[in-house]
Formats: C-alpha cells, sequence, structure tokens
C-alpha cells in the first residue's frame, strides 16, 4: 500500500495532524498504520472507535454472554439485530480476504502504546449513530431500509479484484449501505458527513503537537475538510426525540377503538360483542400466525394470542415482547446458539435452528402481526358500526 496515497499530512494551529487512510479489513491497512506510528512516534494517536465498539474488538467474544431476556426487555432488540448484521458482513468479507477484522484500529491501540501516545476514541457512539438514521426516516422508508439491507447484506458473491480496490476506499459502514445512499441521502449525511465532523473535532481536542489519526478510507476526504471547521457535536450526537405524534397518533387510536367498542355496547350486547370479538380474532389471531410462522414454542404462540388484544391498546407495551420472553425462558439460547449467532445470521435456516435468533425473531413477527391485526381489526370494528 503506497505510503503517500494513504497518508494525508496536514498543519492546524500549532499541530501536525497525519490521516492514514484504511480498510478495515485489510492487512495492508494494519501494515500501514505500524508502520506510519512508529516512524512518527506522535503525541496522540486517534482511532475510529467509540467506548462500546472499543470494548468489542479489545474482546470480541465479550458479546457471547450476552443474555437475550435482558435485550428483549429493555427495548434493543432492533439495535442488537442491526448491530449482528454489521458485525456479521463484516466478518463474512474478512474470512475472503483472509484477514482479521478491525486488524488496523487494533495495531494503532497496540501501536500507540508501544509509543507512549495518548490513545483517543474519536468516533461517535455506534448506538447514537443507528438511532439519528432510525428517527430521522419515516415509516416506510424504515421498511424500504429494512429490506433492502437484507437483500444487499444476503448477497453472498465473490469479491472480485475490482471490487476489493473499492472496499479498501470504503468505510465498512458506508459499505454495507453504499447502495442505498441514493434512495436515502439522510442515511449519507448521518453516517458518513457527521462522523467526519466528530472525528474531526475529536483529532483536533487531541493532546499534543503531533497526532495520527487512523480512518476508514471514505472519511479522510470530509475529516481534512472538517479540520478547519468549527463543530457543534451537541447537535449531532443528540438522539432525536420520538416524534411526539406517533405516540399521539398510538393513544388516539386506542381511545377511539374503545370509545367504538363501548358505543356497540351501548347500542346493543349483540353489536357490542361483535365489536369486541373482531378486535380479538384480528388482534390476536395475526399477532399468533405471525409468531407462529417462526416455529416456535407453542406457549410463545398462545401467548402472542392473548396478549396482542391488551398491548394494542397501549402504545408503551408491545406484544413480541410478551411472546418473545416466553420463547428465551422455556427455550434458553445454548452457548453454542450464542457462538454460531453470526454464521446463521444471513440463513433463514439458520435462524429458524438458532435459539438466540428465534426469540428476536418472535419479537419482531409478534409485533408485526399486532400491527396488522390492530389496523384490520380497527376498519372491520368501523364496517360493523354501519
Amino acid at each position: 500500500m503506497d505510503q503517500d496515497q494513504n497518508v494525508t499530512r496536514l498543519t492546524y494551529q500549532d499541530k501536525e495532524i497525519l490521516l492514514i487512510g484504511t480498510a478495515h479489513v485489510s492487512q495492508e491497512s494494519a501494515a500501514l498504520v505500524k508502520q506510519v506510528i512508529e516512524e512518527e512516534r506522535p503525541d496522540s494517536v486517534c482511532i475510529e472507535l467509540d467506548q462500546d465498539r472499543y470494548q468489542t474488538i479489545q474482546n470480541p467474544k465479550a458479546w457471547e454472554s450476552t443474555d437475550v431476556v435482558k435485550v428483549i426487555k429493555s427495548n434493543k432488540v432492533g439495535f442488537l439485530l442491526a448491530n449482528l448484521a454489521l458485525s456479521t458482513y463484516q466478518k463474512r468479507i474478512a474470512r475472503k480476504l483472509h484477514v482479521t477484522v478491525g486488524g488496523e484500529m487494533l495495531q494503532g491501540i497496540a501501536s500507540a502504546k508501544e509509543v507512549g501516545a495518548a490513545l483517543v476514541l474519536a468516533d461517535r457512539n455506534i448506538q447514537t449513530t443507528f438511532l439519528r438514521i432510525w428517527r430521522k426516516l419515516n415509516f416506510w422508508e424504515k421498511a424500504k431500509l429494512i429490506m433492502s439491507f437484507f437483500v444487499s447484506s444476503a448477497d453472498d458473491e465473490e469479491i472480485t479484484d475490482e471490487s476489493l480496490q473499492e472496499l479498501l476506499k470504503s468505510d465498512i459502514l458506508e459499505a454495507v449501505l453504499k447502495d442505498m445512499r441514493k434512495q436515502f441521502p439522510k442515511i449519507g449525511d448521518i453516517l458518513i458527513s457527521e462522523r467526519d465532523q466528530h472525528l474531526a473535532a475529536k483529532i483536533k481536542e487531541a493532546p499534543g503537537p503531533k497526532v495520527v489519526a487512523v480512518l476508514g478510507g471514505a472519511h479522510v476526504p470530509g475529516v481534512k475538510e472538517e479540520i478547519f471547521r468549527e463543530q457543534d457535536l451537541k447537535t449531532i450526537t443528540t438522539v432525536p426525540p420520538k416524534k411526539p405524534y406517533a405516540k399521539i397518533f398510538g393513544w388516539t387510536l386506542s381511545a377511539v377503538i374503545v370509545g367504538l367498542i363501548i358505543y356497540g355496547f351501548a347500542t346493543n350486547t349483540q353489536t357490542g360483542m361483535r365489536q369486541l370479538t373482531s378486535w380479538i380474532v384480528w388482534n390476536g389471531g395475526l399477532a399468533a400466525l405471525c409468531v407462529a410462522l417462526t416455529a416456535p414454542h407453542p406457549l410463545s404462540i398462545l401467548t402472542a394470542l392473548v396478549a396482542a388484544p391488551i398491548t394494542s391498546l397501549n402504545p408503551m407495551l408491545a406484544c413480541g415482547w410478551f411472546a418473545g420472553l416466553v420463547q428465551a425462558s422455556v427455550r434458553k439460547p445454548s452457548v453454542q446458539d450464542v457462538l454460531n449467532v453470526q454464521t446463521d445470521f444471513f440463513s433463514l435456516k439458520g435462524f429458524y435452528r438458532n435459539k438466540f435468533l428465534k426469540a428476536l425473531l418472535v419479537v419482531v413477527m409478534g409485533n408485526i402481526g399486532s400491527s396488522l391485526g390492530t389496523y384490520i381489526a380497527g376498519i372491520d370494528i368501523i364496517k360493523n358500526l354501519f
């Protein structure tokens, strides 16, 4: 790897800054990082990691102790699935190239220690990045993104020399979503541009007159420009609140449904019973059906059937949580299930046989079925009145 081509040297006020452009699955990148830090002996080494990913890369097996029950209870199923998809994709590429995932970041950490440089974790928290993307998208964009992501990530085509050269210029997060940025401009801004700002700010704050920054190749052009600008970190590290209209809509819909059922009983008992039956059958039935598609324990299906008509009237609860908790409790994931997660993730067969992934799938499918049942039952209840 040509050092001149992949190392950018800048002067900012009284600091000399070297930006090393790397690929997150390239052995050559790790060698370049080692060479530059040993030759330059900087006061600080900045790496493109946040605290969570730093802990993960230092102890890659720590996630194997993840308790799926705690994940469901803390409402972090979506975040865990996104992280699993990203890390699985990254490791699959690394296996094809016979390299270590994040080797250049590990090398940066090791080399910083060897030369006595301060280590600076310069990237924004990954959960903040994911949440900023999620909260900025509307319902249809979210649905479209999920479908596009899994279709794109599941593509197991061979990596050619040409695609490898392209990968060497890419940030792994951007590589996963590169084809989607055209459809979702918001993602490009949050995933790359905002992180460029965060990285630049942290690099400028790094102690000492000489700073080396180890970055994914896609960030170097943006960081190079951002070094000479002012950044508003408070804005780009704040997670946008959930849109209030979603909560208002949820409670309003619940109130309308309850009101229509009560009105039905006020009209006559037969109408009221028909309204109540419609709500229970559609809501519980579709939730149970969707959960059943995952081939879970029968108790999980029964839980979805009973819970959906109740949880659908409370926007603070979700049918999938209860069904998933039952699934994880009666069919507890084994150590081997957790070890196999990243092998099974992009395989439908793997999802069905892996108890850890099965529990997460039950949560998702239960929530989908309950949501469908709510809207269909609502329409049916209105039709019954007329």
